[in-house]
């Protein structure tokens, strides 16, 4: 009897382990989002990069798209790596759910970036980078307010950054390095309602780095590699958090020994401006891991401490008047 009874037990357990038919199984694909992805595949000439894209099989299980499983709806689209010479189909804009969309590594994607995007609400991330885009950065991207990743580089983008970018409520990170971008740094950059890592570099920005970036406490900033000028202070402080920071190759001119470091910094590099002045002490904080100072108009002793002695002689060389080790004796 007791043995029936644990029998009993056991099979109760074991059903009720296994799962039901309505949590193992996903919604089919849409077919409306079926539809255009096959009008998408057509534009993009039908590469064979996507031959899994066939009637035969579910669209959610198709090579560079993911489905929502309860709604069966595309919520990602992401092409990369593939040998495809076209434009970003103006389809897209049709897929209502898409979360994610990325155009990457298309070396023969041509054209410029579609206004039918606009129609994609639920973005939270666009990835249109490493490839043959031209044009300007239109000013309707601005209208995708729940973009979170904005990644435009490597590109051939040209013209002015469209201050309306700096109304996307939810932006983390923002890539336009890579491109022949001109003009200025918008000052409504300054407004950001979230700080962005914030990527500009190898681009030919002129002017001075609006003072507005300086009410913002910024984690990373890149803006290589241009035409900049002015001074950049107001990024550090004993109250920023600033981690990295890589302003070389431009022309900004200012006195680095009154500028205040906070504890955060870990990646500095000024190489190839007209920096003045002297290192400050600050530098000695264990928490510098990177320093590059070269091509600048600094004098005085290196400071000792930290890893200021650890840095090759390349971070300090080529400067009016540095010395002390690694460089020569004062």
């Amino acid at each position: 009897m007791k043995k029936s009874i644990f029998i009993i037990i056991i099979t109760i357990i074991i059903f009720l382990s296994l799962p039901t038919p309505s949590l193992s199984l996903s919604k089919p694909c849409n077919k409306n989002d079926e539809n255009t992805l096959f009008q998408i595949k057509k534009s993009l000439n039908n590469p064979y990069h996507l031959a899994s894209w066939q009637n035969t099989l579910d669209c959610c299980h198709w090579y560079c798209v993911k489905c929502n499983k309860t709604t069966g709806r595309i919520i990602e689209l992401t092409i990369f790596s593939g040998n495809i010479s076209a434009q970003i189909p103006p389809e897209v804009g049709n897929l209502p759910y898409l979360q994610t969309l990325l155009f990457r590594k298309l070396t023969n994607l041509t054209g410029q970036i579609p206004s039918t995007i606009t129609k994609l609400t639920h973005l939270t991330m666009l990835r249109l980078s490493w490839t043959n885009l031209s044009g300007p950065i239109p000013s309707f991207i601005s209208q995708l307010t729940n973009l979170n990743y904005l990644d435009l580089s490597f590109n051939n983008l040209t013209g002015s950054i469209p201050p309306e970018l700096a109304t996307l409520p939810n932006l983390g990170t923002l890539h336009l390095d890579r491109n022949k971008l001109t003009g200025t740094i918008p000052g409504s950059f300054g407004m950001f309602k979230t700080v962005p890592y914030l990527y500009l570099s190898h681009n030919q920005l002129t002017g001075d780095v609006p003072k507005s970036l300086g009410y913002l406490n910024f984690t990373w900033i890149d803006f290589s590699r241009n035409q900049l000028t002015g001074d950049l202070s107001m990024f550090f402080g004993t109250n920023k958090t600033i981690q990295v920071a890589d302003f070389s190759r431009n022309n900004f001119e200012f006195n680095l020994s009154e500028m205040e470091v906070s504890g955060t910094l870990s990646h500095l590099d000024l190489n190839h401006n007209k920096v003045y002045g002297s290192l400050p002490e600050a530098f000695t904080s264990e928490s510098l891991q990177y320093l590059n100072v070269s091509y600048n108009r600094l004098c005085g002793k290196i400071p000792q401490g930290g890893n200021m002695q650890r840095f090759d002689n390349t971070s300090y060389f080529h400067n009016r008047c540095l010395c002390g080790l690694p460089l020569p004796r004062c």
